[in-house]
């Protein structure tokens, strides 16, 4: 069995924590809606994400 340090499950345990909040608002019930509705959804989701996170403001790699 592999060695794991202390600090590396702390940081797992954070990061597995904020994002099972977070994981709901990008999987959408894709079965229950069509094609148009998910990217529809996804377009509008990703918009608040965003706004929320403040990555709009920030520039990209080109």
């Amino acid at each position: 069995m592999p060695k794991v340090e202390v600090g590396a499950v702390g940081v797992a345990q954070r990061f597995l924590s904020a994002f099972s909040g977070i994981s709901p608002h990008f999987r959408p019930r894709r079965y229950l809606m069509t094609a148009a509705g998910h990217r529809a959804e996804m377009t509008i989701r990703f918009a608040v994400w965003d706004q929320i996170t403040g990555a709009a403001a920030m520039p990209t790699a080109a």
